[in-house]
């Protein structure tokens, strides 16, 4: 008995020194970023990120709800084209995301809120450079993160990568087709 009690507390000390370590090492600024090369000119990428509904053709996240409620508001391809989410799937939750600034050809730049399952708030950029006859997409997100999500930092670049790779791969296959 003496000796699972040892365990257990040793297993509690190491969390708690994670979770101190946690908060002080990581910064509130959380920026996340994927690439990847797609065999096409950066005007045919671009078809696909210059919209929130070509975006949302290849967004990773909408397959987590087939019965997702969609929103689209503003002129399609310019700043203020905007698409609001809802679902009753707690992975997909409810949301916000509205185009702020395009560079043709170049960059989408966006700014999300989460309503639920969290609220929050955090931007993103889809970044094009010419690679010969290819393009490199580079797509990235910026949010600060409170001393919670600052534990959760290991955990979220898991699923980022998963989600992001996800995304990326889906807009290679729909562009190279």
């Amino acid at each position: 008995m003496k000796t699972i009690l040892k365990i257990l507390g040793v297993i509690i000390l190491l969390i708690l020194v994670y979770v101190v370590v946690a908060i002080l090492a990581f910064g509130k600024n959380y920026h996340y970023e994927k690439s990847i090369v797609i065999n096409a000119p950066k005007e045919k990428v671009w078809e696909q990120v210059s919209s929130m509904k070509a975006f949302n053709q290849w967004n990773p996240w909408l397959k987590l709800d087939k019965n997702i409620t969609l929103t689209y508001t503003g002129n399609a391809g310019e700043v203020g084209d905007k698409y609001c989410w809802d679902s009753q799937n707690e992975h997909a939750g409810a949301g916000c995301q509205e185009i702020k600034e395009l560079v043709a050809n170049q960059k989408q730049k966006t700014e999300m809120i989460f309503k639920k399952p969290f609220a929050g708030q955090a931007t993103s950029d889809i970044v094009l450079t010419p690679e010969g006859n290819s393009t490199k997409v580079t797509w990235s997100m910026d949010t600060e993160q409170d001393p919670m999500m600052k534990v959760m930092r290991p955990m979220m670049d898991y699923q980022m990568g998963k989600s992001y790779g996800e995304g990326l791969d889906n807009l290679k296959k729909l562009v190279e087709k």
